[in-house]
């Protein structure tokens, strides 16, 4: 799998991870009724399943696809939360990505 092709997968992983977490935090908040917990659940169990689509070890996996949801988590402080994110922000997912890539860059190295 090429770091294009694991990016993109571990952006969609983020997102299902992010909608399953940011729905029962609406339902919590009162501002969405109980029936958010059933997409909620589903985006959690596809979160779980596009984890297991990357071919190398498990660990390495999860540690690579933190640097990836720290970015789409803070893309999502803006598209979603309506927060525009600080210089920091922005600095902090550029070093949580380029550590993913790292990360993968080395597996292909080290099987």
């Amino acid at each position: 799998m090429n770091l294009v092709t694991t990016t993109g997968l571990f952006v969609v992983t983020a997102v299902m991870e992010i909608i399953g977490c940011f729905l029962p935090y609406l339902w919590l908040k009162d501002k969405a009724g109980p029936w958010v917990l059933i997409p909620a659940a589903l985006a959690l169990a596809a979160f779980v399943w596009l984890l297991s689509l990357h071919p190398t070890a498990s660990g390495r996996v999860y540690a690579a696809y933190g640097g990836v949801y720290v970015a789409t988590a803070i893309v999502w402080l803006w598209l979603v939360d309506g927060v525009r994110p600080s210089a920091y922000d922005l600095a902090g997912s550029v070093v949580a990505v380029i550590g993913m890539g790292i990360i993968m860059l080395g597996a292909r190295s080290s099987g």
